[in-house]
């Protein structure tokens, strides 16, 4: 994750980024599930279930809709064939059995200006770049990048992990509509059409509580990326743009379309969740919303605790999105390489003080000192809702396959993008999901479809369409 969403993260939603206890270092699992002590259920499965479980997780392809990244950890020197302080990287994979991560080329809302847009496509192009030096040259015989659902099958066959490209945020193509085909070309196979942020192609989520652009809507360029996206084949994501946005999206589109990480509003009353309108819209296009294990999306603080937090950032000067423009922060090319220490607990630990220890660093002594008094008022007077489990997460699932049925519904982490909740804190601890999933008497053949086989066959449909938007307008030519 980059050092700029990393400090919109703390100040905006203050969550933990944790590593949990490892498996061992093959793709057998321990007797034993060494759950964190922090679970809101207990250990009382019995051996015939968890076995059960463990052996649907060994068959069924997971896949992971939403992985943040940091090019720093994509460099020879240092790069995720190592045990990083991530939560996702090769060894954990390997730990939890995961076999796809959609990497992601995030890049945050910033003022709609050229020089901002260049600024963009420049760290839009690191990441690009990073996912292909991994995968071509540093560790080519480890995992492959996947450009279709047919290759994804394949590289699994071959007993390789695989990367897939997701885009979050159209805000990079600036105005220059032939750069969605360079972003495909790229290797990006979904992308949202905005963030946390008006964007020039959509109003965002953000905007219930600061205001649209676009009448709560697409702007006339965002339709026309809607219609590139369904000529290349490159699926729309709806997580973060606005409800109304979202809507316009699906009317207009003739793919089916995702949301790669987001939950149930009905269950959690946060902008960034899709209501019961939006759920039966995906399902009406055909598509598949991306249950994500980020904890602020599946149980919500209180209105009086995010009002005041919001105003804490304001007052402080610490708001996201465009506003946050005119900073931007250093980046720490020369930094230490971020191995996970062996010796101590990936739970050890309060996660969420890592998170802000980390912000903090780089704020000067007074602006520590405001925001260190803002927040402890704030905790004391709105204390925080208990972080959420693989429990909380299960239960938007359960709320999602009863409204729209198990073909639309998948699942997500948003690791190292603020993502993680007891129980699934790290790719370490995919099975966990899997384990619930079993108590709560999903089939195998259902799990599968959650777990991968729902968001492949949307992104089949989606190339499907492609190829008969392209036949059409070869014959009209």
């Amino acid at each position: 994750m980059t050092l700029s969403r990393r400090l919109l993260l703390a100040t905006a939603l203050l969550l933990p980024l944790t590593q949990t206890p490892a498996y061992p270092q093959t793709l057998a699992y321990p007797q034993t599930l060494a759950y964190p002590q922090t679970l809101a259920y207990p250990q009382t499965d019995d051996a015939e279930l968890t076995a059960k479980a463990k052996a649907i997780h060994d068959r069924v392809l997971k896949l992971d809709t939403h992985v943040d990244i940091d090019p720093a950890n994509f460099t020879k020197e240092c790069n995720y064939t190592q045990r990083l302080a991530t939560q996702v990287n090769l060894p954990k994979m390997v730990d939890g059995d995961m076999d796809v991560s959609f990497f992601i080329v995030y890049v945050g809302q910033r003022l709609p200006t050229e020089e901002e847009y260049a600024y963009a496509y420049e760290q839009a192009i690191e990441k690009f770049d990073a996912i292909h030096r991994f995968t071509k040259e540093i560790a080519p015989d480890q995992i492959g990048l996947a450009l279709s659902p047919a290759e994804v099958r394949s590289l699994h066959r071959q007993g390789k992990r695989i990367a897939v490209i997701g885009i979050e945020n159209g805000y990079p193509i600036g105005t220059d509509i032939r750069r969605v085909k360079e972003f495909y070309d790229r290797g990006g196979r979904y992308m949202s059409l905005a963030h946390n942020g008006n964007s020039q192609l959509a109003d965002s989520n953000t905007g219930e509580a600061t205001g649209y652009s676009f009448n709560n809507g697409l702007s006339p360029l965002g339709r026309q990326v809607v219609a590139e996206m369904n000529r290349l084949g490159m699926m729309i994501d709806l997580s973060h743009p606005s409800k109304g946005a979202n809507l316009e999206t699906i009317g207009l589109s003739k793919a089916p379309v995702i949301a790669s990480h987001s939950s149930a509003r009905a269950l959690a009353n946060h902008s960034r969740n899709m209501d019961d309108e939006q759920l039966l819209a995906v399902k009406k296009s055909g598509g598949v919303v991306q249950i994500v294990g980020f904890a602020s999306y599946l149980k919500t603080d209180s209105k009086e605790r995010a009002a005041a937090i919001a105003k804490m950032r304001a007052d402080l000067g610490f708001g996201g999105g465009a506003a946050a423009s005119s900073f931007r922060p250093p980046v720490a090319r020369n930094r230490a390489c971020p191995v996970e220490d062996p010796n101590l607990s990936a739970t050890a630990g309060d996660p969420t003080a890592r998170m802000r220890s980390m912000f903090l660093s780089r704020l000067s002594p007074d602006q520590r000192k405001a925001y260190e008094t803002r927040m402890a008022e704030i905790d004391a007077q709105f204390p925080p809702t208990p972080r959420a489990s693989v429990k909380d997460m299960v239960d938007h699932i359960d709320y999602a396959v009863k409204l729209i049925g198990i073909d639309h519904v998948g699942i997500s982490s948003d690791f190292d993008g603020g993502g993680g909740i007891d129980g699934w804190n790290s790719a370490s601890e995919a099975f966990n999901v899997t384990l619930e999933l079993v108590r709560r008497g999903y089939t195998e053949e259902q799990i599968d479809k959650l777990w991968s086989g729902n968001l492949l066959r949307v992104w089949e449909d989606v190339e499907k369409v492609a190829k008969q938007i392209q036949a059409q307008a070869s014959v009209t030519q």
